[in-house]
């Protein structure tokens, strides 16, 4: 028997493999492409809408386009598994966003054809401008693309850049094509015959030398602006480009991004195009998988599930996450305080915020993709006697950095920043990482921070930084914690104090007697290290206003100190310990245990922690390493922490 024939996209290892194919063999390669992309997202969990969505569109650009020496940048980059497989990655989908496995976004160190590293949003018209302008300095012949998303379009960094590549660079334009994915737009008109009629004569070659020829034959005269309004107000009422047109970019579109039909030759025609050009193509997120499409939110970045299936709830019910802690708070507070006001930068279910949008719907503000604003319109807000709320996770209020310090803290504004996902993250890798809040927080005047070790402590912290009145920011991981009941008042903390979890019985003197200062949720895995060195654990709850007495109280009562936290060791809460010991002129042995001085790959949390020393046989382990034969080490029977 004959060895079965390998399907189309077995077949595919590159994309110049990809541009050997007939075009009347495309649909099929996308079919086969769009079900892999479902298989296997469904083995081991990721971004599927969204893929689902640019398979076609992926399929044409490096059909078209002479990928990598063309270069192509996707923004956010959660779209790029069609990509990825194409580009002779098909194989590594297996182990996609596992610790060793290929990553969920694009990377340099990854793949040739992974032009630029991207996971944030709105970044890509920058990164593709400056691709496109040093070829022309260095006289190469190449063309540049950048793909973004509609709600990546709303980040005021994307509008810079297309400010930017509108403006004549000395090199003259650059050339460049700009592709609007979109995929919720409500301003798109109805995709059809008319418009891809349309997009394909305004691509064209005929169109645009007319177009060109017309300028040149009315310049001067006063037929010439009469031309140039009438063109404006034309395409106006058919397609929704005019503001692209005025900022020096020429609008095609909108066109169905699942016709091949229609995309590859409206590809072909800009891509000989010189200057920069604007594409609007318009998409389903969950194209071709019916579950997907009618719920793109849920299947956005769903575990491991059964695709004939589909979603279902699990058996057990999972432990309460922070997230749902803070959730349920902010509609707590809210109730108790109409100040409240919920700000969000586009991540209304990653923030836990569905339910404060249902009860309180005027008090709630998704402002898009657009962080620099969230944090200075809260600002706006405070200044006027309400109390805002920004639910943020922490490696996005690193874009908003400069809204905080300018617009929030030196003017002393009581606004609350909760900090989801800090700390490890898991499949999202570096880009997600909280590795830095707590070090780029606690050098700004007037800002406080706080870091609760489990549920029930996450809340009492929201509650105690929203009764503040200043600037103070909660950071909690993401997922469960120890599973811990939450209270369900509006309880608050000492203000800046921490607490004694666990006293060592060992007498000081002999070097013997530890003394952790644990920040977070890493108490836990310290107080279980703690059991077998018989060390003191004090639970620090502060980061800013650190509980200086209980520091140095610690310093005078024990042998050594060690420092956890699930953050930047430089410049981190160890490192607020250290500055509290010197000023009071003490200096005892400190090791300080947490992120190291290198950027987390992606994985499942567990293991990188453990990776990482910072589970407890890796927090003894280090403590054993540092202070060595002084420790007496005691095996106590198990304790359930």
């Amino acid at each position: 028997m004959p060895p079965a024939k390998p399907s189309l996209l077995e077949t595919i290892q590159s994309p110049a493999d990809l541009r050997r194919l007939p075009r009347a063999e495309l649909p099929q390669l996308a079919r086969e492409l769009r079900e892999f992309v479902l298989q296997s997202v469904s083995k081991t969990g990721g971004h599927l809408s969204s893929n689902l969505g640019t398979v076609e569109l992926t399929i044409a650009l490096h059909y078209v386009y002479d990928t990598p020496h063309d270069r192509i940048v996707w923004d956010v980059g959660h779209q790029t598994y069609p990509h990825k497989i194409l580009t002779g990655r098909r194989e590594g989908m297996a182990g996609l966003r596992q610790l060793g496995g290929i990553s969920g976004f694009p990377r340099r160190d990854e793949s040739e054809y992974d032009t630029f590293g991207t996971a944030h949003s709105s970044t890509s018209i920058s990164a593709a401008l400056g691709m496109a302008l040093a070829a022309k300095l260095k006289g190469e012949q190449r063309r540049a693309v950048a793909v973004i998303g509609d709600g990546a379009l709303s980040g005021g960094m994307a509008f810079e850049a297309l400010n930017n590549a509108g403006s004549n660079h000395g090199l003259g334009h650059a050339d460049m094509l700009v592709i609007l994915n979109d995929n919720d737009m409500s301003i798109s008109p109805p995709v059809g015959a008319l418009n891809k009629y349309l997009a394909r004569l305004m691509s064209g070659k005929f169109y645009a030398a007319a177009r060109e020829g017309a300028k040149t034959v009315l310049k001067n005269t006063p037929l010439y602006e009469l031309a140039r309004r009438f063109e404006e107000h034309t395409k106006g009422m058919v397609v929704p480009g005019t503001i692209f047109e005025e900022l020096g970019l020429t609008y095609v579109g909108p066109i169905d991004g699942h016709d091949l039909d229609s995309l590859i030759p409206t590809l072909q025609n800009l891509r000989d195009r010189r200057g920069p050009q604007f594409l609007h193509v318009v998409t389903k997120k969950g194209y071709g998988y019916k579950l997907a499409e009618a719920d793109p939110v849920n299947y956005h970045g769903p575990g491991k599930f059964d695709p004939a299936v589909g979603l279902v709830k699990p058996a057990t019910p999972p432990k309460t996450t922070f997230t749902q802690v803070f959730g349920q708070w902010l509609c707590d507070q809210a109730a108790a305080d109409s100040r409240l006001v919920g700000i969000t930068p586009a991540m209304r279910e990653g923030s836990g915020m569905v339910e404060f949008e249902q009860r309180f719907p005027k008090r709630y503000h998704d402002v898009g993709i657009a962080e620099q604003h969230a944090v200075t319109f809260a600002a706006g807000l405070a200044c006027e006697g309400l109390k805002p709320v920004v639910a943020i996770y922490s490696t996005f209020l690193q874009r908003g950095y400069d809204q905080l310090i300018h617009d929030v803290a030196i003017q002393n504004l009581p606004v609350v920043f909760a900090l989801d996902r800090a700390g490890v993250v898991g499949a999202d890798g570096a880009t997600h990482c909280g590795a830095f809040d707590i070090a780029y927080i606690r050098c700004v005047p007037s800002l406080s921070l706080l870091t609760p070790a489990d549920e029930n402590e996450c809340r009492k912290a929201l509650s105690t930084a929203f009764a503040q009145d200043h600037p103070v920011a909660v950071r909690y991981p993401r997922g469960a914690g120890t599973g811990a009941a939450v209270e369900p008042t509006l309880d608050t903390l000492p203000w800046g104090r921490g607490e004694l979890r666990r006293e060592s019985t060992l007498p000081r003197g002999n070097g013997r007697r530890i003394a952790f200062l644990a920040f977070g949720t890493l108490l836990y895995p310290a107080l279980r290290a703690a059991e077998t060195l018989d060390a003191t654990v004090a639970n620090m709850r502060f980061v800013k206003p650190l509980d200086a007495a209980l520091v140095l109280k610690l310093a005078r009562e024990h042998d050594a100190l060690v420092t956890v936290e699930e953050g930047a060791i430089m410049g981190g809460a160890g490192s607020a310990v250290l500055e509290c010991l010197a000023a009071a002129g003490l200096n005892p042995p400190l090791l300080q245990l947490g992120l190291p001085d290198h950027f987390v790959e992606h994985g499942d949390p567990v293991k990188l922690l453990a990776s990482l020393g910072l589970d407890a046989a890796g927090i003894e382990q280090a403590v054993q390493r540092r202070f060595g034969a002084k420790l007496a080490v005691v095996r106590p029977a198990a304790a359930n922490f």
